[in-house]
């Protein structure tokens, strides 16, 4: 049988290189397309890229939780919100150490450190930069999320050897204030353009089902696959509900939608880790295998995601195994894409 994915009257040869002048309309209809071709055209994407069998796998640790005074709607972290969790202060290097020494052991290749700050202070940045240079020391990627940056501390950072600065742009520049009002889209845009100039690794994404509509889920990954250089991971959540926060009630987004936007994601930043992070707890094992199939090829691995439930080692070896699904080896993860 021929096969037909180059041929150039369906734009499947498109896809084979990155791209950064998407117009909304156009991936406006590649997320209204018939399902299945919309995920036969995101796995053979996918399959130019990567091996579809094979998941890279971080690890999310909290070093400094809650009290953070930043508005986002959908946070328990948030100092506006009255959510039950207490704020703590940032974390000791050594145990920051010791629960990234027990990440590598379960198989995790990148570890992400993430703290509730609107940006850090001058007097954090030598604990955040030591805990860096420690992971590396271990042999692991190593992921900061800190809130904003300014030069100097996006310097630090590089200088620490930092691989990766995860800064999401959470959803679409016009739903942006339905969430958030205590920054502004622009401030999330110009983060992560000091991150690339330093020549750190972009880790940006988003969260849905926070209540926008399918055009927000476009426009947000229109955003991110016309920026300069597409980020090198993009995590995709769907959003936990916490009690306390405004996004509590938020209307569910149907799981169809989702995989939709993960094959969007795909198809827009085809060599960028796509990955599957919050909320997986609420995921059937079918709905991720879909989404795996769509071209998903990250995932947060064990007991919690900050403050947040994650199914656990054990529930994803069965679920992986279910699937064929193996671990990516840093060595291989460093020659991908």
């Amino acid at each position: 049988m021929a096969d037909h994915r180059d041929h150039p009257g369906n734009g499947f040869a498109a896809d084979a290189e990155p791209r950064h002048d998407w117009t909304r309309v156009e991936a406006q209809a590649l997320y209204d397309a018939p399902f299945n071709d919309l995920l036969f055209r995101a796995h053979l994407v996918h399959r130019r890229h990567f091996d579809p069998n094979k998941v890279q796998k971080s690890r999310l640790l909290s070093i400094k939780t809650g009290g953070c005074p930043e508005d986002c709607g959908y946070c328990s972290q948030s100092a506006h919100h009255k959510t039950s969790l207490p704020a703590s202060k940032l974390m000791e290097v050594e145990r920051v150490l010791s629960e990234a020494r027990k990440a590598k052991e379960a198989g995790a290749t990148r570890y992400c450190m993430g703290a509730a700050w609107r940006s850090p202070k001058d007097r954090d940045m030598d604990v955040v930069v030591a805990m860096v240079e420690g992971v590396r020391a271990l042999g692991m990627e190593s992921c900061m999320t800190l809130g904003m940056l300014s030069v100097e501390d996006v310097m630090r950072l590089k200088d620490a050897g930092l691989d990766y600065y995860n800064h999401n742009i959470d959803t679409s520049e016009r739903y942006y204030d339905k969430v958030i009002t205590t920054r502004s889209f622009a401030d999330r845009l110009d983060t992560l353009a000091r991150v690339r100039e330093a020549g750190i690794k972009v880790c940006s994404g988003g969260i849905v089902g926070m209540g926008e509509g399918a055009d927000d889920r476009v426009d947000m990954l229109v955003t991110l696959a016309n920026l300069p250089t597409h980020p090198e991971s993009v995590p995709i959540n769907m959003l936990v509900p916490i009690e306390g926060t405004p996004m509590a009630e938020a209307e569910k987004i149907e799981p169809i939608a989702f995989v939709r936007t993960i094959a969007l994601a795909r198809i827009m930043m085809p060599r960028s880790f796509v990955r599957l992070s919050a909320g997986r707890t609420a995921m059937s094992d079918e709905m991720q295998a879909l989404c795996f199939f769509a071209g998903a090829n990250s995932v947060f691995v064990g007991d919690t995601l900050l403050t947040a439930d994650n199914p656990g080692d054990d529930a994803d070896s069965v679920l992986f195994g279910k699937l064929g699904i193996g671990d990516l080896p840093l060595a291989e993860l460093q020659r991908c894409g």
